[in-house]
């Protein structure tokens, strides 16, 4: 019985957090290429940006965001992390790089960047206290352009 109610708490707690964030920016450009859907591109440092930590918490989390999301967006996020517990892959830590030099020139945490499919840029955005409502609204003022 122990063991039943453990297996059901985990399937309940990892399909709450499901979200389809891709590990590789490629991959992200190539379903959007199938799909005709925008990507959102997150740079973020997510283990030492107070802002990039509170859209992860208000927004990326939401239940309203996910399933927003999981029907309009290809997600990636690429991460910047400085403790040396949270490290990349030598792979993925030069893939976000590259993407750092191509569209956060400044380097500003979070910044979230809205590309077409084909990865053209379609919107940038900073940190903003927002609701997930009010997020979603203004993602589709951006992609309805």
């Amino acid at each position: 019985m122990k063991s039943l109610l453990l297996f059901v708490f985990f399937l309940i707690t990892f399909s709450g957090f499901s979200q389809n964030w891709n590990s590789h920016f490629s991959d992200a450009k190539l379903e959007a290429e199938k799909s005709k859907k925008n990507i959102l591109l997150v740079f973020s440092g997510s283990d030492w940006c107070a802002p990039c930590i509170k859209l992860d918490r208000t927004i990326w989390q939401s239940e309203e965001f996910k399933t927003y999301s999981n029907e309009n967006l290809i997600l990636y996020k690429a991460d910047f992390p400085k403790k040396k517990a949270n490290q990349l892959s030598p792979e993925l830590t030069s893939e976000n790089e590259e993407l750092a030099q191509k569209y956060n020139k400044d380097g500003n945490y979070p910044l979230v960047v809205i590309l077409d499919y084909l990865g053209n840029v379609k919107a940038v955005s900073g940190y903003t206290k927002n609701t997930p409502t009010q997020f979603i609204a203004s993602l589709q003022s951006f992609t309805s352009k």
